[in-house]
């Protein structure tokens, strides 16, 4: 579980808990973030799932005292292959201020400077470009696609983006 508060630009990103449940449950059922993300048909239940699991570190995304998603990281333990990933979403209302570029920054930041990790990675869908443009202006690159890699909301197969990051090419 993170317990450390980090503080963007524009965003605040804190330990989620579950007072958090409802308000990250509302914004994942809306229709923007529920075809990215989906998940099960209780989604308060599911949230409040990763709040136990000690492989998933969930952190709600705030702009002015205001929940407006969430951001969450793993890591891959064995030091030979050390990294962590990164995942997140954002209401709809939030989109398009760079909140999302903002927590991602933040949270980057974090990982590279107070857990020490010299990589990180990110996997959006391939035809994801608003989140594409978004890690992009962080310093993530493209790796490759990875072929049919996640189910759509459709129950076909679609291509997700691998992205990296290294330490120092994180961008200010």
């Amino acid at each position: 579980m993170e317990t450390t508060t980090l503080h963007g630009a524009e965003v605040t990103l804190r330990p989620a808990a579950a007072a958090d449940v409802p308000a990250l449950a509302a914004i994942r059922a809306k229709p923007e973030v529920y075809a990215r993300w989906r998940g099960d048909a209780d989604l308060a239940a599911e949230i409040a799932g990763y709040l136990d699991d000690p492989d998933v570190r969930m952190l709600v995304i705030e702009r002015d005292g205001r929940t407006v998603g969430a951001i969450q990281w793993g890591a891959e333990t064995d030091p030979d292959y050390s990294h962590a990933n990164i995942d997140l979403y954002l209401d709809p209302a939030a989109h398009g201020r760079g909140l999302g570029t903002d927590a991602v920054r933040t949270l980057a930041r974090h990982l590279v400077t107070d857990h020490g990790f010299h990589r990180l990675v990110i996997d959006p869908a391939a035809d994801n470009a608003a989140a594409i443009r978004c890690y992009t202006k962080v310093g993530f690159r493209p790796v490759g696609i990875m072929r049919s890699y996640e189910r759509g909301a459709d129950g076909t197969w679609h291509d997700g983006l691998l992205m990296d990051l290294l330490a120092d090419e994180l961008t200010d």
